[in-house]
């Protein structure tokens, strides 16, 4: 499926707040909400929109720690290491990435001691072989 410019545009928006009205998002593309409805149906439909989330606010975290935390795994242990992972509520997003490092790891906790922990308990995983830890100072914009 090709997604036009006008896709990006809505995408983007959504991507905002995927919570505002149809009229809302119709006022700022320039486009009718009925023409709007359609291409978010489409785009549902097509499997380019695969759900909603929530996006909890800076205020409501605010004094948590973020880190990206780099983990090297030993070969063949990478289906279980995910699944560890996955089971960690403060592994808030995990990439398999390039380089020295096979995942990188997004970590949100309260406290730098429970960063501490977290990224402890990541390395006792059973096939992770490493990892490095880089503390967000501050984000410059969050799409």
């Amino acid at each position: 499926m090709r997604i036009t410019t006008a896709d990006q545009q809505l995408l983007s928006l959504l991507r905002e707040n995927a919570r505002a009205s149809t009229a809302e998002i119709a006022r700022r593309l320039r486009l009718s909400r009925t023409t709007v409805q359609s291409r978010i149906d489409r785009l549902e439909r097509d499997g380019v929109i695969a759900g909603y989330t929530v996006q909890v606010s800076e205020a409501a975290e605010r004094g948590h720690i973020r880190a990206y935390i780099s983990v090297t795994v030993m070969p063949r242990q990478m289906p279980s290491v995910v699944e560890e992972l996955q089971a960690m509520p403060e592994v808030r997003a995990l990439h398999s990435v390039s380089g020295p490092s096979d995942l990188m790891a997004v970590g949100v906790v309260p406290t730098v001691e429970a960063m501490d922990e977290l990224t402890d308990r990541i390395g006792m995983v059973d096939g992770v072989e490493r990892t490095t830890s880089s503390i967000v100072l501050s984000t410059k914009f969050d799409r």
